[in-house]
């Protein structure tokens, strides 16, 4: 296959350069820029020196409609200008910002800022979470890669929800990220002076996840919940944990969300429910596109404490809009994704 990736430089864009560079499938990688046409990649990122010595290509739509998959990393607002008049002109598009993830145009607008994408290309966008929306994503023109606390909290939650387990009326989802999934632009929040020995929380009520969260609960569950979320930057590179908590419903036990889980993902191979575990972080799934998930039950407040860890970048961002990449073009999910976890 011949990819194109546009907006390489930034933190998602360079791990896409990193997974497809051995993916089997994988013929070449020309890189787009808006900005920096002509500029040789390995450049800017020496750790490319011998490996991407190509210099990045203007974005020209007769260029792009070449390739058999474009992927777009470039940030929100971007994507919903460049890729609209390319569906349906040959190459299979993944967006990983948020252009085209929420259905309504005016709650987009809402929550992001920015002006929304057209209607139709949001009516033809296939929200990415692959391990729920499998068969649509194959048939997809455009994938809307899920963000990154999304994925992590979706995965942990939506089998639990589907099948009645929790109660979603008193839903509390606490999250916390590494600096990279800021991106890759410098700026106050990001400085190392106000991030080294520090937990912030940030966007309180207002993260432009809650309503991807919600949106997706309500098409995968058919259940409209109201959700508690809340974001927090931590001192380290990359890591998302989400800690959820919900009242069990009556009759349910501990077992059975176990059981819940792990018949859920059984096929599912980037998917790992931890049974027995005395501690859960960010480093067992460093740098993999695994996603991994504990829960607990506390007996005097018969509360669930449902946990996932995924890597940002990989399982949050990159690594997901591969494994669509590989849905729709038929390949096994785990083709170029079998990397052990970074565990130190």
């Amino acid at each position: 296959m011949k990819v194109g990736i546009i907006g390489a430089s930034g933190y998602g864009g360079l791990e896409l350069i990193r997974l497809l560079h051995t993916h089997p499938e994988v013929e070449d990688v020309v890189l787009f820029t808006s900005s920096e046409e002509g500029t040789i990649f390995s450049d800017r990122y020496s750790h490319l020196l011998n490996i991407y010595d190509r210099p990045l290509q203007s974005i020209e739509l007769e260029k792009l409609a070449e390739f058999d998959v474009v992927f777009s990393s470039a940030p929100a607002g971007v994507a919903s200008k460049l890729l609209p008049p390319l569906i349906g002109k040959g190459p299979r598009l993944i967006d990983l910002s948020g252009d085209f993830r929420l259905k309504d145009l005016a709650v987009y607008e809402q929550w992001y800022k920015k002006q929304a994408a057209p209607a139709s290309a949001i009516a033809e966008s296939v929200y990415g979470l692959t391990e729920w929306n499998n068969d649509a994503i194959q048939e997809a023109q455009l994938v809307a890669n899920p963000g990154c606390y999304p994925t992590a909290v979706l995965l942990s939650l939506l089998p639990l929800l589907k099948d009645g387990l929790i109660d979603p009326s008193h839903l509390i989802i606490d999250a916390k990220s590494g600096i990279s999934g800021a991106g890759n632009k410098p700026s106050q929040m990001t400085h190392f002076s106000e991030t080294n020995e520090n937990t912030a929380i940030y966007k309180l009520h207002q993260h432009q996840h809650i309503p991807e969260i919600e949106q997706t609960i309500a098409q995968f569950t058919e259940k409209t919940v109201p959700i508690t979320f809340s974001t927090h930057l931590v001192p380290m590179t990359r890591g998302i944990l989400t800690t959820s908590y919900a009242p069990v419903t009556e009759g349910t036990t501990e077992a059975d969300l176990f059981d819940c889980l792990k018949e859920t993902y059984a096929s599912h191979p980037f998917v790992r429910v931890v049974q027995e575990t005395d501690k859960f972080g960010t480093n067992q799934v460093y740098g993999s596109n695994y996603c991994d998930i504990h829960v607990k039950v506390d007996p005097r407040t018969n509360r669930a404490t449902i946990v996932s860890v995924i890597d940002n970048l990989v399982k949050g961002a990159a690594g997901q809009a591969v494994q669509n990449m590989n849905v729709q073009f038929k390949l096994a999910e785990t083709t170029g994704l079998l990397h052990i976890p970074a565990f130190i």
